[in-house]
Formats: C-alpha cells, sequence, structure tokens
C-alpha cells in the first residue's frame, strides 16, 4: 500500500443526505493519489426497524444496550441494508467500492465491554487488515460496517467512532474524516479551515464550540493517535470544493511548528 489511506466515518444520522458533492469528493481523494476507507454506523435506521418489530432497546453512556434479538437487527440493518446502498451510491458515482462487516474474515476482532451491563457491545482489541489490504491494492474503496467476532465466534455491535479509529491505526492512515450535519468548527458564522488541539481546547473553554458540537470534535481528537496526522470534521449535505472534502482540519499539536 504505498497511496495515502484516509478514512471516512459517516454517521448514521447523515447518510440520507449525503450529497452528490460529497461523492465527488471522495472521487477526487482517489484522482489526487489517496484512498479513502469508509466505515459507517446506521442508527436511525436500526432504531425504525426495531420499533417496527416491537423491540424495545436502551443507552448507556451513549451505547446501545444490544441483546441478541436487537444484535439480529443490527447486524442485518448494518451489514444489509445500510451497507449495501451506501456501495451502490459508490458505484453509481462511478466509485469503485465493496461492503463487508468487520466480522467478515475476522477483520475487526474484539471482546464484550460488559456482558451484563451492555450485552454484544463490542470493543476492537485488533484489526486483521489483509482483506482490506487486498481490495486498496486493486483501488477499491472498502465500505465498512462496524460489527466485531470474538475468539468464540459470536458477534458484537462496536461503535462506528470506534471502529474507524482502530482501522485508521491499523492501516497507517494519514487522515481521518468524521462525516456529521454541520460544516465544520465555526467562529463568527465562518467555518475555522485549520486548528491544532491545543486550539480545539481553547475554543471549548472559550464557548465558542458547544452543544452537540462537543461530543464530535471530542470525538475526532481521541482519534490522533498513532500514524494519523490529522482529523478533518465535514459536513456530508454540503457542496464542497473542486480540490475535495472540506471542513476543519485538525492536526496534532506536537505536529505543528510554531
Amino acid at each position: 500500500m504505498t497511496r495515502p489511506i484516509v478514512v471516512i466515518k459517516c454517521g448514521g444520522s447523515t447518510l440520507d443526505n449525503l450529497s452528490d458533492c460529497f461523492f465527488q469528493g471522495v472521487k477526487q481523494l482517489q484522482m489526487d493519489g489517496k484512498q479513502p476507507v469508509i466505515v459507517h454506523g446506521g442508527g436511525p435506521d436500526i432504531e425504525s426497524v426495531l420499533e417496527k418489530m416491537a423491540i424495545k432497546t436502551e443507552f448507556h453512556e451513549g451505547l446501545r444496550k444490544t441483546t441478541a434479538s436487537v444484535m439480529e437487527v443490527v447486524e442485518m440493518v448494518l451489514a444489509g441494508r445500510v451497507n449495501k446502498r451506501l456501495v451502490t451510491k459508490l458505484r453509481t458515482c462511478g466509485i469503485d467500492a465493496s461492503g463487508l462487516a468487520g466480522c467478515d474474515g475476522g477483520m475487526l476482532q474484539c471482546q464484550a465491554i460488559n456482558r451484563e451491563l451492555l450485552g454484544y457491545v463490542g470493543d476492537v482489541k485488533h484489526v486483521q487488515t489483509n482483506v482490506l489490504e487486498g481490495l486498496i491494492d486493486d483501488c477499491i474503496v472498502p465500505v465498512i460496517a462496524p460489527l466485531g467476532v470474538d475468539s468464540e465466534g459470536i458477534h458484537y455491535n462496536i461503535n462506528a467512532d470506534t471502529a474507524a479509529s482502530a482501522i485508521a491505526n491499523a492501516l497507517q492512515a494519514e487522515q481521518m474524516m468524521f462525516v456529521t450535519d454541520v460544516p465544520g468548527i465555526m467562529k463568527d458564522g465562518q467555518v475555522i479551515q485549520e486548528l491544532t488541539e491545543t486550539d480545539v481546547e481553547q475554543l471549548m473553554t472559550d464557548g465558542t464550540i458547544y452543544g452537540g458540537m462537543i461530543p464530535k470534535v471530542k470525538a475526532a481528537l481521541a482519534t490522533l493517535k498513532g500514524s494519523l496526522k490529522e482529523v478533518a470534521i465535514v459536513q456530508g449535505a454540503q457542496n464542497h470544493s473542486q480540490n475535495g472534502i472540506c471542513g476543519t482540519t485538525i492536526t496534532r499539536s506536537l505536529e505543528v511548528v510554531r
């Protein structure tokens, strides 16, 4: 793998609103010699199916408690409906893509976070990259549903941010993008294009970053480790520039020459 890898995490709430310009941005990354890898969520679709099937669910500290019956729905929706819909859209836009789940080929090897409290919710312990590397070598964009498997073959629901971060570091990605419903970090009505970790902490302290933006930013900061030099927060529904996907790029403070 010689091309710089960019991991793109698409939240479930953004998938139905991804613009044609977003997909053009993914294609532009390829034209620029980079290799996109997409990890997606699917919360709204899962919630819709659970409601139709009258299966109750609850959350604990932002994680969906996943019983055996909930897990069946999670796997069906993530690996089926959501994954294939996204792959079809990418291919329609001229991007060669292949969908798979993190449990395929033992890619996302995990263990239960707390079986009694959360049920089948897993934490990634190892990423087996051979399947991904094969697709990347063939210039195919992997589209990954965040499902994992343990040593006994039991499948788990994995938080999409966690899965994307683990995959990014295992592939030694240079950049990770969080596709959200906002255009980036804003100040005085304008998107701030570049920030360091230190800058972001200050903006949270002074109240410039507030409300629902805080968890998005904290999730982005949490991924800045290993090979990752920068993370970006971008809007899936916006019109992107001809240079690719735009938003706010956050760099590691130690990487910045002052």
